[in-house]
């Protein structure tokens, strides 16, 4: 069996470094994607500094991952040799509980992700469960296609969720790698859309991409003077913001959802959620269905991630440079 190449991680935080490794016999029901193209994700950042204590070494992130078919296990049906597939944040699940049966395998609790004690897409192949391998459309190009693998199913997941339409009024926090794509998906559902950042450089870029409206995040009155105003707020962001406030901007059954996790704990009053049945909630990537519909919905639409190109052997400055927030507004590393 032919050694698979990438770039590792070999300690919390170490530089990525050439490394190959033997991947064994093909599992009957796996698939070997060659790496076309691999997104870089903030949470390829966090699992090599070991941020949530996870992650075993060496190392090989990347789980935005396009790339073409190139060996198929013995029980692998509906996939052919030399097809464009994704694969995004999970590698395979146990496919018998209850949340795999009712095809929410997201949600299963010994779900496999890709890049999670096993090599993810910083490499020139990978291996995962058929079912997580999923076709392309012909109309999306590859490289701005990988961001959507977990990105895009991040910020696509709760849109869809909460029955976003042309009636809906819809605030995105944060214009970055998960906000560009969530203001794209939202006009495509037809929402009223107001972007919030607290970056006031992004207002032009926000509008180009799909946002009614520009709000400064850090401007107390200008968020206070929405009240009452959205269906849905979607938390792309790692930083800590006054909670309370946004919750205040929801309508009634309004939800604010988290996709991002901000460094504190979150606190809330309970009465401005009681008075008017709003919700909090959290997202977290989506399911296989969940994926092949929102890349026929991207084809359709033209969603697409706008993303700065590395070669897969500059993968070191990709990851430094998302680590200093320079990337606008995704990564992609080719082959």
């Amino acid at each position: 069996m032919a050694l698979i190449q990438g770039y590792a991680a070999h300690a919390a935080g170490a530089e990525l470094l050439p490394f190959k490794y033997d991947p064994g016999e093909l599992n009957p029901y796996d698939v070997e994607v060659r790496v076309t193209h691999c997104g870089v994700c903030r949470s390829d950042a966090s699992l090599i500094d070991n941020d949530w204590g996870t992650s075993q070494y060496p190392l090989v992130p990347g789980h935005e991952i396009v790339g073409t078919v190139s060996a198929l296990g013995s029980a692998v049906h509906g996939l052919s040799i030399g097809e464009r597939v994704g694969i995004g944040w999970q590698a395979n699940s146990c496919g018998r509980c209850e949340w795999c049966r009712q095809g929410k395998e997201n949600l299963c609790a010994t779900a496999q992700p890709t890049c999670v004690h096993r090599h993810g897409g910083f490499a020139e192949a990978l291996r995962v469960n058929a079912r997580f391998a999923i076709r392309l459309p012909d109309a999306l190009n590859s490289e701005t296609s990988a961001p959507l693998m977990c990105a895009g199913i991040t910020v696509y997941t709760p849109i869809r969720q909460m029955g976003i339409n042309p009636s809906s009024r819809v605030g995105i926090i944060g214009i970055g790698g998960l906000g560009h794509l969530a203001i794209q998906f939202a006009r495509v559902f037809g929402a009223e859309v107001t972007a919030f950042s607290t970056s006031a450089a992004k207002e032009q870029e926000a509008l180009e991409l799909g946002a009614h409206h520009f709000v400064n995040s850090r401007e107390s009155k200008s968020v206070n003077g929405l009240a009452g105003s959205f269906d849905l707020i979607i938390s792309t962001i790692n930083a800590d913001l006054d909670w309370a406030a946004f919750v205040n901007t929801l309508r009634p059954h309004g939800t604010l959802c988290f996709v991002g996790a901000p460094a504190k704990p979150i606190s809330l009053p309970a009465f401005p959620l009681i008075s008017v049945a709003r919700s909090v909630c959290g997202s977290n990537t989506g399911s296989p269905a969940g994926i092949a519909e929102m890349l026929d919905v991207a084809a359709r639409h033209g969603v697409k991630a706008h993303i700065e190109k590395f070669k897969m052997s500059d993968a070191n400055q990709a990851v430094n440079r998302l680590r200093k927030s320079q990337i606008r507004y995704r990564a992609v590393l080719s082959a």
